[in-house]
């Protein structure tokens, strides 16, 4: 009930929210990230195999929680503390929030475009609560931690709309987390593959990308973990990696290793073998 009422509030925002996400998108965030990957990849999170920003994340919510209750103590020199490494955390979180808000798009970047925005006004009452209880000193302060508490709860609507991103729209989920099919044999539906390829085939109800170097046969599932394009549409670069087509995100052919971001996941590889004249895969890593 709540939820739906929550998602009725966002949806009707689309009409700004829709334009300022492109243009943040496309006059702000990929001209910084796009000439500096490795930077971009840090962020996401690719070396990490988890996403970077929902780590940050936990350091402000702690930290300005932790605030709260010291300033119901008053344990001033605690709680200024606190709301510095809060303030710190919450600029680490928001950069690896923008590197994976850079390749969202649809519902994911209208939500993402409001959450930050009620982020940045946190964060602002944040610095200047800061401010105004390291210049009072002993001095009344109701303003500052006023303004903390609304920042709390600014922080709390946004941490909703984030969570409603991940669990409800699936942003930076793996998009085979579910998928346990694949480990029997089942025929391709292809006869032949060209060599330096990427070609989609069938294998039951997987479907798959087969690229063949020489005299040997690669194959791995052919919708990116990252955001669900078709890796058959993409490119081949550095002889044994593939590229998706969508945001770039690079896997090795032998292995399904990510070796580019902004995906922070394998991808699913499959075995090839010929039998009776057809082409075969199933799940790599099967028992005989």
């Amino acid at each position: 009930m709540i939820r739906r009422f929550a998602l009725g509030i966002l949806e009707s925002q689309n009409g700004w929210t829709d334009p300022l996400g492109g243009f943040i998108q496309e006059k702000i965030l990929q001209p910084v990230f796009k000439p500096v990957h490795f930077l971009k990849d840090f962020l996401n999170g690719t070396w990490l195999g988890h996403s970077l920003h929902a780590l940050l994340t936990d350091v402000p919510i702690g930290a300005f929680t932790a605030a709260v209750v010291l300033d119901i103590l008053n344990v001033r020199a605690g709680a200024d503390v606190a709301i510095a490494l809060g303030i710190l955390g919450m600029l680490g979180a928001a950069l690896a929030g923008w590197a994976d808000y850079t390749d969202a798009n649809g519902k994911v970047r209208n939500y993402g475009t409001l959450h930050q925005l009620l982020m940045l006004v946190a964060l602002v009452l944040y610095i200047v609560s800061l401010g105004m209880r390291l210049g009072s000193g002993t001095l009344d302060r109701t303003l500052p931690i006023t303004l903390s508490v609304v920042g709390y709860l600014i922080i709390a609507v946004s941490a909703y709309i984030g969570g409603e991103m991940v669990y409800g729209l699936g942003n930076m989920v793996d998009r085979h987390a579910f998928r346990a099919a694949g480990a029997k044999w089942a025929a391709l539906d292809v006869a032949s593959i060209d060599p330096d390829k990427p070609t989609k085939a069938k294998a039951g109800a997987q479907t798959l990308v087969v690229v063949r170097k020489g005299e040997r046969l690669f194959a791995l599932h052919d919708t990116c973990a990252h955001q669900g394009c078709s890796l058959s549409e993409g490119k081949l670069v550095s002889g044994n990696i593939i590229e998706c087509p969508c945001h770039a995100s690079r896997y090795e052919l032998a292995t399904g290793y990510v070796v580019q971001g902004p995906s922070t996941f394998d991808q699913p590889r499959f075995e090839i073998r010929e039998s009776q004249g057809k082409l075969e895969a199933r799940r790599a890593g099967q028992p005989e």
